[in-house]
């Protein structure tokens, strides 16, 4: 499973959707970056193949970051993001 995580402005909690195949989570991946590179379409609406029914729509402008991961089964597993080191 991969999950497409959007940070949101002024948000502490991101928004995340997930895919089952790694291809579809890279052209969504994609799909997020070219809307904020273009602020088209205005409206992002997004939906999860885990979770049927969920659904979400996003205001692009809003969008800070955008971030794609696996996601493991492991309890040891590294917290997705980015960590800065000396």
């Amino acid at each position: 499973m991969y999950c497409i995580e959007l940070t949101i402005k002024l948000s502490p909690m991101p928004l995340v959707v997930q895919r089952k195949e790694h291809g579809e989570a890279k052209r969504l991946y994609s799909d997020v970056v070219e809307s904020i590179k273009n602020g088209n379409p205005r409206l992002l609406e997004l939906t999860c193949e885990k979770v049927e029914d969920k659904r979400i729509t996003v205001l692009v402008s809003e969008i800070t970051a955008v971030q794609i991961y696996e996601k493991t089964s492991s309890s040891t597993s590294k917290r997705p993001g980015f960590s800065l080191q000396n």
